[in-house]
């Protein structure tokens, strides 16, 4: 069974990040904005052509690209 990523919420769909799959300068990135493990996102919108995406978390809104949230493990918590 594959990892859950944040690419597989739907919008309005919430989880909590487990670990951020990937290494270097892009983790560094992802981190410094606030995405790490324990932290609840949620799917607030998706762009018209699929890329980006909007989260929000930690009381802001986040746009990630969709290549970035296919390297974020999440354990799903509810979808609406």
């Amino acid at each position: 069974m594959k990892d859950k990523t944040i690419n597989d919420l739907s919008v309005g769909g919430s989880a909590i990040v487990v670990s951020i799959n990937c290494e270097g300068a892009m983790k560094r990135r992802l981190i410094d904005m606030g995405i790490t493990p324990g932290v609840k996102v949620t799917l607030h919108k998706v762009a018209p052509l699929g890329d980006p995406l909007e989260l929000k978390l930690r009381g802001y809104m986040l746009s990630i690209r969709r290549s970035e949230a296919k390297k974020i493990n999440i354990e799903k918590e509810t979808d609406v």
